[in-house]
C-alpha cells in the first residue's frame, strides 16, 4: 500500500487530471502532473508540474524519480511511456490495458472474448477493405476512426459504399471501424474501481444523453430494469477481470429497442458520465482512482441521492452564475480552463434531489436559463 504523505502522479493535465489531483491532495498525497501545456488545469494545482511531452525521456525520468505510483487521465497516452515508467514505479492502469482501449476494433474484439455482445463491425485498413466490411454491417452504419476519435469527432453515418469511401478519404484514409447502426432505446455506462488484489467496487449505472456526439446529461439511477443494470455491472466487472485491470474503468453500453445490452466502448480512466460521483456517492470516482492506484481497498460506491449531471460547454459562455447558484441542491464544478470554445468542456453541475424527476426538472430549468 502507498499511504498519505507519498507522491503520486498523473499523465495528462486536463480536467480529469485536475479532479484526480484534488482528490489525492485532500487524502494527504503530494501530486505530480506531466503535461506539455504550461496552463493545464491539473498542472496549475499540482505540487509539481513537469512541463514536457508524454514521450519526453527527461520528463518521464523526472516523474519516475518523484513518484511512488503513476496513472493517466486519458487513453491516448503513449503505451511506451507507461512501460518506461513501469520499469521503476507502479503504473495503473497497465500499458496493455490502455492499448486495448486505444483502438476501437481491438477493444470490440477483446470485449467479445470476455463474453460481451457488440454490434456487427469490421475493420477497414485500406479502401479495398470497404466492400467486405459492408457485407458484414449492411446499412445504415457508422464509420469511425479506429484511434483518437472522441466526443463525436472522427465518425460519420454512412448509407452507401460511396459514402463509406468518401468519409474514409475525408478521415485521411486512416484505419477505421465500420459499425452496424442499432435502433437504440438508451445509452448507459458503468464505472468501477479495481485494485491489484482484485477487489472491486461498482458505481450505479448512469443513463446518458448526448447532443452532437458530446455527453449532455447523466442521470442516476438510470431508467432501466434491474435486470439490465445488474447485467451491465456484471459485464463491466468481467471485462476488468479479463484484463486483470487496476484503476478506474468506464464501460459504455447501448440498450436496443428489444432490450439487448450491447458493448460500445471503454475508457481506462474516470469518465464524464460519472462526474455525478463527486457529490452523489459515498466515494467519488477520483478518490477511487487514488485508492486503486495506491493499493487501498476501493471505497463504497453507494448512491446517497438521485442526481442529474449536466455538462457545461464553452458555447454557453459567458454564464450568469447567479442563476446557477440560485438552486440549493446544485453543485457546480469548473475546470480552470482559460479559454471557452464551442464544444469545449468547461465544467459541469450536479443536481441532487429527492427524486430523479425533481432533479431533472431543476437541471433542465437551470440549463434553459443560462443558454
Amino acid at each position: 500500500m502507498i499511504l498519505p504523505g507519498a507522491t503520486i502522479g498523473v499523465l495528462g493535465g486536463g480536467q480529469l487530471g485536475r479532479m484526480f489531483v484534488t482528490a489525492a491532495r485532500s487524502m494527504g498525497y503530494k501530486t505530480v502532473v506531466l503535461d506539455p501545456d504550461t496552463n493545464s488545469p491539473a498542472g496549475l494545482i499540482a505540487d509539481t508540474h513537469i512541463c514536457s511531452g508524454f514521450e519526453d525521456e527527461n520528463g518521464l525520468k523526472q516523474m519516475a524519480a518523484l513518484c511512488a505510483a503513476v496513472t493517466t487521465e486519458f487513453e491516448n497516452v503513449p503505451a511506451a511511456s507507461l512501460r518506461k515508467l513501469a520499469e521503476s514505479v507502479i503504473v495503473a492502469p497497465s500499458a496493455e490495458s490502455v492499448e486495448i482501449a486505444q483502438h476501437r476494433g481491438r477493444e470490440k474484439s477483446y470485449a467479445q472474448q470476455a463474453g460481451l455482445q457488440t454490434t456487427a463491425y469490421a475493420n477497414i485498413v485500406l479502401a479495398d477493405d470497404i466492400a467486405a466490411a459492408i457485407e458484414i454491417t449492411g446499412f445504415p452504419s457508422i464509420l469511425k476512426l479506429s484511434c483518437l476519435g472522441y466526443d463525436g469527432k472522427g465518425q460519420a453515418i454512412v448509407n452507401s459504399e460511396q459514402d463509406v469511401l468518401a468519409k474514409f478519404k475525408e478521415f485521411g484514409s486512416l484505419e477505421c471501424v465500420l459499425e452496424k447502426m442499432l435502433d437504440l432505446k438508451q445509452e448507459v455506462s458503468v464505472i468501477l474501481g479495481r485494485n491489484a488484489a482484485g477487489e472491486v467496487s461498482v458505481f450505479p449505472v448512469a443513463e446518458n444523453v448526448h447532443v452532437n456526439g458530446i455527453l449532455h446529461t447523466s442521470t442516476v439511477p438510470a431508467n432501466a430494469s434491474g435486470f439490465i443494470t445488474e447485467k451491465a455491472q456484471k459485464q463491466a466487472m468481467a471485462l476488468a477481470e479479463s484484463m486483470n485491470y487496476v484503476g478506474v474503468l468506464a464501460v459504455e453500453f447501448f440498450i436496443t429497442q428489444d432490450n439487448k445490452l450491447i458493448f460500445n466502448e471503454m475508457a481506462p480512466r474516470p469518465h464524464n458520465s460519472s462526474h455525478y460521483t463527486l457529490d452523489a456517492t459515498v466515494t467519488s470516482q477520483f478518490e477511487q482512482q487514488v485508492r486503486t492506484l495506491c493499493g487501498l481497498t476501493p471505497g463504497d460506491g453507494r448512491l446517497i441521492s438521485p442526481v442529474v449531471m449536466v455538462n457545461l460547454l464553452g458555447d454557453l459562455w459567458p454564464v450568469d452564475w447567479a442563476k446557477v447558484f440560485a438552486e440549493k441542491g446544485l453543485k457546480l464544478h469548473l475546470y480552470g480552463k482559460e479559454e471557452a470554445r464551442a464544444g469545449r468542456k468547461m465544467g459541469h453541475y450536479n443536481v441532487l434531489s429527492e427524486s430523479v424527476a425533481q432533479a431533472k426538472k431543476i437541471a433542465e430549468k437551470v440549463f434553459n436559463n443560462i443558454r
